[in-house]
């Protein structure tokens, strides 16, 4: 028999999901079976396996120790060589925002498995002695946002399970406005307006199609967008620094919507103008998550301070280089 006391990180989820994270080897039908027989027991008695859990209750667990084994590893060891190099925008005791540079991924994919930003995070938080997962049941510090590799800006992290619960249902009621920079290639016209449509992803090309009217698999899509200044490079052409505003978060959305209205981004080698990105040695696109603001119009509970508040990077390198004192 294992037993395990409810935390603060693991108080407000389902018994179900919570045996999900903590005995990942128990099969789902095996768990409802244990469940229903009474060999999960919560402070003593049977439960649902929709029982919400609270802080400090008890699951005793009478099952065979072979679910419980894991593979042999140290993630201490991990969590105290790795060197984050993070670029910390604002930092609370529940939620960090970072300011991501473009080129890192944010979470591990088949490029890159170890210098991912979350596990800069969960190694920072280790390091300041504010997370150790030899103390949490399922837990662990996780990101609520993520951008593309080569986008830049700011990420949300959460430091636990309460802000990372709060941050994404606020995410989905879109009560957080987030606002891009970027350089295109000529001028959008008109020079302000909104780009509304629909995406449907190619996920084995990992190409976004951009539609006007709906389609089998596509999602809507809303963005505004406003020109800041447009400047001429001679031979080279024009370029435009935008403003962008997404009132939804698809996968790139601006990138797609800008390229639709024949504005792409400058350095997009999948949406964008090869030959103009080639004559700019561009091969990243120049877009960059610049401004946060927190506008919340329900209850934000324990995240109720931030409200109102609004973050802004403190650089970026090309509205620096192509719009120098714009």
């Amino acid at each position: 028999m294992k037993s395990f006391t409810i935390g603060p990180n693991d108080a407000g989820q389902r018994l179900d999901r919570f045996l999900s994270k903590t005995v990942p080897l128990l099969p789902s039908a095996l768990q409802q079976k244990y469940i229903r027989l009474k060999r999960v027991k919560l402070n003593g008695k049977r439960a649902q396996r929709d029982t919400r859990l609270n802080e400090g209750d008890l699951i005793e667990l009478y099952i065979n120790d072979e679910f419980f084994a894991v593979p042999e590893h140290r993630p201490d060891r991990f969590l105290s060589a790795l060197k984050p190099r993070l670029n910390i925008l604002y930092e609370d005791a529940n939620i960090l925002l970072l300011d991501k540079p473009a080129g890192q991924v944010v979470h591990a994919d088949e490029t890159e498995k170890v210098h991912t930003l979350i596990n800069e995070v969960q190694a920072y938080l280790y390091q300041k002695g504010e997370w150790d997962p030899a103390e949490e049941n399922a837990f662990a510090p996780a990101l609520c946002n993520r951008i593309d590799r080569n986008t830049a800006g700011i990420v949300i992290a959460a430091k636990n399970a309460e802000a990372l619960r709060v941050i994404d249902q606020k995410i989905r009621d879109h009560e957080l406005e987030k606002s891009y920079l970027c350089v295109t290639v000529g001028t959008p016209k008109p020079v302000s307006g909104a780009v509304n449509g629909f995406l449907k992803k190619d996920e084995a090309n990992k190409l976004v199609t951009f539609y006007n009217r709906p389609v089998p698999g596509g999602r809507s899509c809303s963005t505004d967008y406003r020109t800041l200044e447009t400047r001429s490079f001679g031979k080279q052409g024009t370029l435009s620094l935008v403003e962008c505003t997404l009132h939804t978060g698809r996968t790139h959305q601006i990138r797609v919507s800008m390229g639709h209205i024949g504005a792409p981004i400058l350095g997009d080698g999948k949406y964008g103008n090869g030959a103009v990105n080639r004559s700019f040695h561009e091969t990243r696109q120049n877009l960059c998550a610049y401004r946060l603001t927190f506008r919340f119009t329900t209850d934000a509970g324990s995240l109720s301070y931030l409200n109102g508040r609004s973050f802004t990077v403190k650089r970026v390198p090309f509205r620096e280089l192509y719009f120098p004192q714009s």
